[in-house]
Parts: C-alpha cells; structure tokens; sequence
C-alpha cells in the first residue's frame, strides 16, 4: 500500500510523499521528496525554496523598496507636472489616483510575489501556463529601460567628475570658451550651461539621422557604470542589499541639506509659492488627470517585476499590506519635499536672474533718457515705473519687463532641469562646486537605486528559466551587463540624447501599461480575488476589505486601460517629436522622427507585448510543453505488480475538488533501490509521462517534469 507521506510543508495536493519506505517495508536510511511546481490553480508553494534568496532585515527589504521606487522622476518630472498642471491643485488628482491606482496595484505585485516566492515569470507561469509570456514581456520591456536608464547614470557621473573644482569660476560650465570661433558664438547664443551640455557633454548632433561615431569620454562613463552596476548586482541581494543602506538614504540627508540652505536664500519663498498656489480651474482639464495617473504608474514602478522580485525574498507571514501603505506615503512625501527643494533653489535662482535682467534694463532706459531713469536708479524704481513705459519704447528697445512669475514659469523638465537648470542656479551658490557635488552625488544615488531595482526584476525572471539555472548568478549578471553595454553604445552617439528620448516614449509606455492591466486581470479573475484575498489573510491576518475589492476588480483596471487608450490616441493624433540641437541658432528645434526610427519603435513595442500572445497560442495549441494541472490529488510511490494497479489513499480522494482531475502516479517495475527509484519514470492517470529532477543542491528533494 502507499508510503504514509510526512509533509514538508502544509498539505495542499502539490507535494508527493517521501519515498522512504520499500518495498519490504522497512525503512530507507532518508527521505525523497518530489515536489510538483507550476500549478495554475493554486499560489500555495509545497515547501520554501531554500536556494531562495532572503532579505537580510526589515531595514534592507525597506530601503531597497524605497530605493527603486523614490527615483529621478521624483526630483526632475513631479515638481514639473506641478508647475503645469494646477500648482497645488494637481496634488488632489495626484492623490486619488495614488488610492485608486497606485496603492492596489502595488500590492497585488508584493503579495503575489512573497506568496509564491518566485520571480515574474514563475509567477505567472503558476498562476496559469498561458500567461506566462506576461513575465517574457515584462523582462523585455526592463531589458529596454536598463539600456538607457544606466546612460541617465552615465551623464551624472560625467558631471559629477567635472564638478571636482575649487572655486565657481573653475566650473567648466561657468563661461563660454574664449576662442573667437564658432563654439563661443554657439555659446553665446545659447547660455554657458545649455552650451556645455550639448556640446561639451554630449557633442550633440544636428539630427538623429547623423549620429556620427560614439564619443570616448562618454563610452568610458558608460563602462564605469555597467561595471559598478555589476558589482552591486552579481550575487542579487546578498549584494545590492549592502549597497541600497547608501543609495535609499543618502538622496535624503542632501534634500535636507538643500532645503536648509534653499529657505534662506532670497526669492525662495516666491519659488515656492509659484509652485504649490493652487489653480483650481485646472482640474477640469481631463489631462491633469491623465498626468496624475501616469506619474503614480511609473513612480511606483509598476510591472517591471521588480517588486514582484522584492516580494518574493519576504518570509511568508510578512505583513506586505503594511510595506505597501508605508511605502506609498514615503513615495508621495519625498516627490511633495523634493519639489519644495527644488523650486526654493529656481526661486533664488529667478531672483539672481531677475536682478541682473533689471540692471541690465536700467542701463538701457537710462542712456536713452526715458522716464527719468538714471544709471543709480533702483530695483523698486524700475518695477514701480516700468508699467507706465510708452508700449513703442518697449518694443523698440527690446525690454522684457523683468519679473519673477516669468521666470519661474520658464519650467524645464528631466535632463533639461537636472543638466540645465539646476546647474546654473548651482553656480550662484558658495561654495558652488560643493553643491554640485553633492547635487550629482544624490542624483547617482537615486539613479542606481532605481537600476538595481530594475536589474533585479530582470535577473530574476531569467533565473527562473530552467536552462539559465546551471550557471552562476556572477555569470548571468555578467553576460547581461556586457550585453547591455555593447547595445548601449548607440546612445554614446552625437544622437545619443535623441535616441533616449525615444526610448523612453515608446520602450517602457506601452508595453508596461499592458503588462500591468493584464497582471490585475490575471490576479483578479483568472486566480480569483476571493482566493487571493485569503492568501493575503492567511499571510499578514488581515483580510481586504471593499476598498480593495473595489479597486482591484473594477477602478484599478479601468483607470490602467484609459492610461493605455489615451497613451495610444496622443501617438496617433500627436507624431512624437524630439528635439535637435540646432548649433548655429543655439537652441532646441522639435524635430520629427524618421520613418525608420518609428520602425524601430514600433518593433520595441511590440516585442514588449508579443510574447504574452505568442506563449498562450504556443501553450493553448501545445507546441510548448504544460505543466501538470494537478490541484488538490497528490501523486504517491505504490506498490506495483504486474497488472500495476492504481492506488490512491482515501484522504487523496476526500480532498480532491470534483471539479478537478485527479492524477495518480506509476512507475514501471518494482525495484526497490534508490538509484532505480530515482531513475525511473512515472505515469499519471491521465497518460502524461513524468520523471524527477533535482531542485537546487538538496539531494531530496525533487520536481516532476513532463517527458515525451
């Protein structure tokens, strides 16, 4: 009769029992246990992987969350869309999107990865086999953000090194070449910052047509970056965990720093008051609330697996309902501080701008005799008089009417604020050299808090593919950074900026926004959203309530599929645009892509979506092989004779659902030795063949796999 199995975790039809018993009935000196992986109908798992890598603390698993999703956006694209989009105002679509959208969605990543303890593609592979090309698609689409995130990465070490200077004055970016030649003309067109960014930095091309051959001080940049990338994340967490105690915490010890000194400069105030003073009336622009929506997807940096990766390292009865509020206000806390910092420094910034624009003005006004200017004539002179000018002398003179609320709307996003903008402000700041030290220095932070993130979710889902299993985790790491490399090189380029920007509109929009509305709907009602409640319950002891349900099953989903619809609409009404660098003018033309390059990002579009309906055809028509659908039978050793007739135990057929196929398992002859039990192949009721394999280095334990 069958072995009585003793369970290496709670029985739920997925494990086999121990073949330790033979066939005389005595004992066998260890137990071998068979392990049944890939159920589609279940998130329970048979046992802890304990190859599985664990977070060292709470603290770790915190600040490595914190770290991927507290990212660049935070600092250079939410003050913006702030700016833009109603002040203040835009903080309330903010926030109710991040309930709405944000919050549940994050926690369908976290806790269907800790439950089950696999990355992206064993997940969805679990869940249902047909999904699987979710966790391929997702992997895609991270393969393509890591491409260009780390030359995100590469620039701010190119600043950070040439920020190594004594004084404000030896600030490369401080002056115009003195050459008498065409770059001071370029420059002086332009602004010493605007000309050093483009020409020194990048030696911007004129169209994304001439790239010209890549540039070797931003090569060697890009290879100093995928080489401390690889360093952080050759051995996974056991590495990066190390690594995230500095790059989660010190981004906020130099906002701290800033806003210190930021609130005591002058026209920081005012900085701050243009940024958060409400306009209400903009909150009737239906893409003030498409902005918010988006800003709390990519924030949160949903679907890249990432947080399903971080998930999976928690221990099972880890309270990942909690991890999700707390992170989510920290994410939302830090881009509301952020920006406060962030527009003090342009306030100052206006303000020195402002004065200098008045001196200049009164200068003028005064040697043409107007209104009684003089050359001492005062700031409060020139803003009390200026209004009352002759509107021809204005024009004729070609005045501005300095003020603050014009400069402070002159707003500048991502590069353009990080590279641009914020330099410039940094200049007027003593000693400017430090500031622009520690300014890079957090954005390095954040910038490799966020890629090791991404590196994560990536290598995790290739580490579940069975082939990728028999090499080490260094080589992995080290084949997919030296890959990333040598594809990277494109954007060393004089098109190097143009093909980022392309990257970054078509690589991780629509392909992410699909991946993730198709995660909800999988977890939702594929797996079930009662299911996946309790699994929720059974792990932290809380059960979710309507809020969750609510989001999860119907407001999740359809604000998801309006990010998606519109993101669609807006390229087809809009033709995506870049902008060249036009030498001879100084300044930034909206250039048209080619037809050739939107070939190539629809291509990246597409191989961001493709496997997930390339997998389930493949699957649904078995030309890929299934995993077994056993739920709640178990397959058990039996004694054999020669008819080999089926046995299954009684409490088998108790705890068996009807509505699901019953397996029972066979081998071939009755020997009783290891070596021939491990050799040998088993057969379930419903013909399919199945044979053992080892998990990891455990020699007990094993996985059954499907065999032609």
């Amino acid at each position: 009769m069958a072995a009585k199995a003793e369970p290496i975790g709670p029985l739920n039809g997925h494990e086999l029992a121990p073949l330790n018993t033979r066939a005389d009935g005595s004992e066998r000196p260890h137990g071998v246990t068979i392990v049944l992986q890939g159920s589609r109908n279940s998130l329970q798992r048979d046992a802890p992987d304990e190859d599985r890598a664990a977070w060292s603390g709470k603290l770790q698993f915190f600040l490595s969350i914190i770290g991927y999703s507290v990212g660049l956006g935070n600092i250079w694209r939410f003050p913006y869309l702030c700016q833009q989009n109603g002040g203040g105002a835009f903080l309330i679509p903010f926030l109710i999107m991040l309930i709405l959208e944000g919050i549940p969605l994050f926690l369908i990543e976290m806790a269907i990865g800790q439950k089950m303890r696999l990355g992206s593609l064993g997940v969805w592979n679990t869940i249902h086999p047909w999904l699987g090309g979710i966790g391929i698609a997702s992997c895609v689409v991270t393969l393509f953000v890591a491409l260009y995130y780390n030359v995100i990465i590469t620039w701010v070490f190119f600043y950070l090194f040439n920020s190594i200077r004594l004084s404000a004055d030896q600030l490369p970016w401080a002056h115009c070449p003195q050459d008498n030649g065409t770059a001071e003309a370029e420059c002086t067109k332009a602004s010493a910052t605007v000309y050093y960014w483009y020409r020194e930095a990048l030696d911007a091309s004129p169209s994304i047509d001439q790239p010209g051959a890549p540039r070797w001080w931003i090569v060697l940049y890009l290879l100093l970056a995928w080489i401390i990338v690889f360093f952080i994340v050759m051995k996974g967490i056991q590495s990066s965990g190390k690594v995230v105690y500095f790059t989660s915490l010190f981004p906020y010890v130099v906002l701290t720093i800033f806003f210190v000194r930021g609130i005591t400069l002058p026209g920081s105030t005012d900085g701050i008051i243009h940024m958060y003073k409400p306009k209400l009336a903009k909150l009737l622009d239906p893409t003030v609330w498409l902005d918010a929506a988006t800003q709390v997807f990519y924030s949160f940096g949903l679907a890249f697996g990432s947080l399903i990766a971080f998930g999976s390292y928690n221990t099972p009865n880890n309270n990942c309902v909690r991890d999700v509020l707390l992170v989510s206000v920290c994410n939302a806390l830090t881009a509301i501080y952020a920006s406060v910092v962030i527009f003090s420094i342009l306030g100052f910034k206006a303000f020195t701008m402002v004065e200098k624009c008045i001196s200049k003005e009164i200068k003028i006004l005064a040697l043409h005799h107007i209104n009684g200017f003089t050359l001492n004539s005062t700031q409060e002179y020139y803003e009390e008089h200026f209004p009352t000018l002759n509107s021809l002398n204005v024009t004729a003179l070609n005045l501005t009417g300095c003020s603050m609320s014009k400069n402070l709307e002159e707003a500048a996003e991502g590069t353009g604020l990080a590279f641009i903008v914020f330099t410039q402000a940094i200049l007027k700041l003593t000693p400017a050299p430090f500031w622009s030290i520690i300014f890079f220095l957090m954005l390095l932070s954040l910038g490799l808090g966020s890629q090791i993130g991404i590196m994560e979710g990536m290598l995790c889902t290739i580490f579940d593919i069975d082939f990728f299993k028999r090499f080490s985790k260094p080589v992995i790491t080290g084949a997919v950074c030296t890959f990333c490399f040598f594809v990277g090189l494109i954007f060393t380029t004089g098109a190097g900026e143009y093909w980022l920007k392309m990257f970054d509109s078509f690589a991780g929009t629509i392909g992410l926004v699909v991946v993730a509305l198709l995660e909800m709907i999988s977890v939702v009602y594929i797996y079930g959203h009662e299911r996946f409640t309790n699994d929720i319950y059974e792990m932290t002891g809380y059960r979710p309530g309507w809020y969750w349900q609510v989001t999860w099953r119907y407001v999740g989903p359809f604000i998801v599929s309006c990010i998606l619809l519109s993101s669609l609409v807006f390229m087809l009404l809009y033709p995506p645009t870049y902008g060249a660098w036009n030498a001879e003018e100084g300044r930034v033309e909206k250039t048209p892509y080619p037809d050739w390059v939107l070939g190539i990002a629809v291509a990246m579009i597409l191989a961001g979506i493709l496997p997930i309906p390339v997998v389930l055809l493949l699957r649904r028509f078995q030309c890929l092989a299934l995993d077994v659908d056993i739920h709640q039978g178990s397959i058990r050793r039996i004694e054999t004779t020669v008819s080999t007739k089926e046995m299954m135990s009684d409490q088998d057929s108790s705890d068996s659902e009807p509505s699901q196929p019953r397996a029972s398992a066979h081998y071939e002859d009755s020997s009783s030795s290891d070596d021939e039990i491990l050799n040998a192949k088993y057969s379930t009721g419903t013909g399919i063949r199945l044979a053992m394999k080892p998990i990891g280095h455990n020699p007990n334990t094993f996985k059954m796999d499907v065999v032609d």
